[in-house]
């Protein structure tokens, strides 16, 4: 519904608003969705999507998977080093 001058003016003083950006959000929300070049995806777009996304974030997981396994052996083999180097400074 459109709202008469002297409530727009209310709500916008309630929420921080001048009514010049009111205008401008509004042309730009009509300008957006009215432009003919863009077309929407297809359902079949959307669903490739988000399957190619699924198989993204699958990947990323097991990366981090292996990164963490790496760090981990990295960090077992720094421990293991320093323990088997004060064994080995002993044993001279």
């Amino acid at each position: 519904s459109i709202m008469d001058e002297s409530n727009k003016s209310a709500w916008c003083r309630s929420n921080g608003v001048y009514p010049h950006e009111l205008a401008l959000w509004r042309e730009q929300a009509i300008n957006a969705l009215g432009q003919p070049g863009e077309k929407r995806l297809s359902a079949a777009e959307a669903k490739q999507d988000k399957r190619r996304i699924k198989e993204l974030e699958r990947e990323v997981r097991r990366k981090d998977k292996a990164l963490a396994e790496t760090a981990a052996l990295l960090v077992l083999s720094k421990k293991a080093e320093a323990i088997f180097s004060k064994y080995k400074a002993e044993d001279e």
